[in-house]
């Protein structure tokens, strides 16, 4: 699909939409098409959103790491000053760029130019993500890729996010999202407060009520593992609770080592 010439000096454009879920291939195919072009010996420029910094600033990369240069943009309208002379123009991440996209796109195709654009047509709630559903309904081709469940292994449509954050715009990864198709697809998932931290099982006496628990000694009291002589010495006990040594312990014993 390489731009058509129309007589000596004027050439058509059109637009290319390629959606679908996250990990569904659509950077992998966009940097496949733009590599092509580049074969062909088309000038090509290549945009994204400067939002989108996962893996690099200056390149748009997919998730299994393949690349091509590109240029960080903060807005749509700022392709139309940087474009040039390119002959294709690919925009990565479509999504995050607002409305003024789509007249974007159709001002480089009515310009003979060649326009692919990716990105996302569902939010995390399962709902058109936008601009995408406007640009699929300009262009003459529209290219839908799936990923496959992470539950099932069926064809996934859906961005299943994994943590919680109401926020519509949230960029991440595999740290954020999965794929999933359409039954195992849960759209509240990603809105749900997250669990507290699940503590180490406590032993029976710290969470039964009915396990009597002694209270710790104050110091300078007898434990229950000492007995004292009367004068401050704590002698240490056996289990029937008599002193360690066999000898019976009577108040002011002088065999005894004097108080502490």
């Amino acid at each position: 699909m390489e731009p058509a010439v129309i007589g000596k000096n004027r050439r058509t454009g059109w637009i290319e939409v390629i959606c679908g879920s996250m990990f569904s291939g659509k950077t992998e195919e966009l940097i496949r098409r733009m590599k092509r072009a580049r074969f062909a010996r088309q000038k090509v420029e290549i945009y994204k959103p400067a939002i989108d910094s996962r893996f690099s600033n200056e390149e748009v990369t997919s998730h299994d790491e393949n690349s091509i240069p590109s240029e960080p943009v903060d807005s749509a309208g700022q392709i139309l000053l940087m474009v040039g002379n390119a002959d294709v123009v690919g925009i990565d991440e479509a999504q995050f760029f607002d409305g003024d996209l789509v007249e974007v796109c159709r001002t480089l195709a009515g310009d003979g130019r060649r326009v692919i654009v990716a990105g996302l047509d569902q939010d995390f709630l399962g709902q058109p993500f936008e601009p995408i559903p406007q640009l699929m309904s300009i262009a003459e081709y529209v290219t839908k890729l799936h990923a496959v469940c992470v539950i099932c292994g069926s064809p996934a449509n859906h961005s299943q996010r994994i943590v919680a954050d109401r926020t519509r715009v949230f960029v991440g990864a595999t740290d954020a999202y999965e794929p999933r198709c359409r039954d195992c697809f849960d759209p509240d998932l990603g809105i749900r407060p997250t669990k507290p931290a699940e503590h180490e099982p406590q032993p029976a006496a710290a969470t039964d009520p009915s396990v009597d628990v002694p209270s710790p000694a104050e110091p300078g009291q007898p434990t229950a593992s000492t007995i004292s002589d009367g004068n401050g010495y704590d002698a240490p006990a056996q289990p029937d609770g008599h002193p360690a040594d066999g000898k019976a312990v009577a108040p002011g014993d002088p065999s005894l080592p004097p108080p502490r």
